[in-house]
């Protein structure tokens, strides 16, 4: 890692400071109830490194102070936490889904100022991905606070890779607030290629990687995969009472259709049907909890849905079309990429007459696994077992990889 000789010095004042503050005492009684605490909430920890900078904070609507009030909880957004404390906040960069993380998933999204705030809003989905040098002239330090769910294709680890190429072009330091990973308990899927790099994956990992955003960080620095192998000037403030293993039921939904503990579990195994003709359920009150199309075989697929446009999901798949498929609201989720939801449908709409492997796949769904191979091995009608033994000895390797930037146990 590297920091600049003020970040460095900071940080020990900022260590004897969590010992006298009653921040520490409420970490202590967090302690006893064994709770996780994201980063965000030890403000002991990182508000005397902004004091007297010019701050630029990448956040969006999970980036909150969470408090209780009696038996409810209390949200202050990081942004208003920070102008509370007498923080110079210059401007806003704002993931997909948006500051307040209210537009569809691939909606382009435009700058503006953030009504609450009057705080400039710098889109990082949209025109461009990555702040441009003009965007950072005003700013000396850099905070990074979104909460990930733990997918390869979840952009918010895209959008920090941009972030940290942007602050090590501008000699800008760093500053990841960690927050838990929902499915940091398990690693599974293909490794990406480097020839399938896109926004949905930019770096050869699996599709569930097991990592915190701060780890991940950390890993993209330490293995020189930003542009010409720089690496961004980074100081990640850790969770709290955290092991990867350490159940985490999100607060706030990290984006529109990921409603629910259980849809953020299965996302990474449903995800892979916006590759395919398969609805993942966008447009219903529950996405990404249940599947379908129409025409599937009602006995095979009992549950019916029937997808309508709204906040979040404007012209889903099969709008308004009445669907066949699973609910999987009430099931375990598993602690692996389920192929096998994938490899039935691909069966049941090819068995149709007529039908032809593109009715099945679309272009995204390459870009998704990271790999063409995902595809061939559906197509060469091979079992999950089969599919799953064949990236094994690659997750290995990365395993090996991972452990270099861990800040928690497994």
């Amino acid at each position: 890692m590297i920091w600049h000789a003020w970040l460095k010095n900071t940080l020990k004042f900022v260590l004897v400071l969590g010992l006298m503050s009653p921040f520490s005492c409420q970490a202590q009684k967090d302690a006893l109830h064994n709770e996780p605490r994201a980063a965000a909430q030890n403000t002991a920890h990182y508000l005397p490194l902004l004091q007297g900078k010019k701050v630029g904070l990448v956040a969006n609507q999970t980036s909150v102070i969470i408090s209780k009030v009696g038996t409810d909880q209390q949200f202050t957004h990081l942004a208003d936490s920070l102008q509370l404390h007498g923080i110079e906040l210059k401007k806003v960069f704002a993931p997909e889904h948006g500051f307040r993380g209210t537009a569809d998933a691939g909606a382009h999204i435009d700058n503006g100022v953030d009504k609450k705030t009057g705080l400039p809003v710098i889109s990082l989905y949209g025109k461009r991905k990555k702040p441009l040098a003009e965007d950072l002239r005003d700013i000396e330090l850099m905070v990074f606070d979104i909460q990930d769910v733990g997918a390869r294709f979840y952009t918010y680890i895209s959008t920090l890779h941009y972030v940290m190429e942007a602050c090590a072009e501008q000699n800008i330091p760093l500053i990841v607030l960690d927050r838990p990973n929902p499915n940091a308990h398990y690693i599974d899927g293909p490794v990406l290629k480097k020839s399938f790099s896109s926004f949905v994956g930019m770096h050869p990992v699996p599709i569930v990687y097991g990592m915190t955003i701060g780890e991940y960080a950390q890993m993209i620095n330490g293995e020189h995969w930003l542009s010409n192998g720089i690496q961004a000037n980074l100081m990640v403030i850790p969770v709290e009472h955290y092991s990867h293993k350490t159940p985490y039921s999100l607060p706030i939904p990290p984006s529109p259709n990921l409603r629910s503990d259980q849809a953020i579990a299965l996302y990474p195994s449903l995800c892979l049907f916006e590759g395919t003709i398969i609805s993942a359920g966008r447009g219903t009150n529950r996405p990404f909890e249940l599947f379908g199309a129409p025409g599937l075989d009602p006995r095979e697929y009992p549950f019916n849905f029937q997808p309508k446009s709204g906040p979040g999901a404007q012209y889903p798949k099969f709008e308004g079309e009445p669907c066949q498929g699973l609910d999987l609201g009430s099931i375990s989720p598993p602690n692996y990429i389920e192929l096998e939801w994938l490899i039935e449908t691909y069966k049941a709409i090819s068995a149709r007459p007529g039908a032809e492997t593109e009715d099945f796949f679309n272009d995204f769904f390459e870009k998704l696994a990271g790999t063409d191979q995902l595809k061939k091995d559906i197509l060469n009608g091979l079992s999950p077992e089969t599919i799953r033994a064949g990236w094994e000895k690659e997750i290995q390797d990365f395993k090996k990889l991972r452990a270099k930037y861990l800040l928690y146990s497994d």
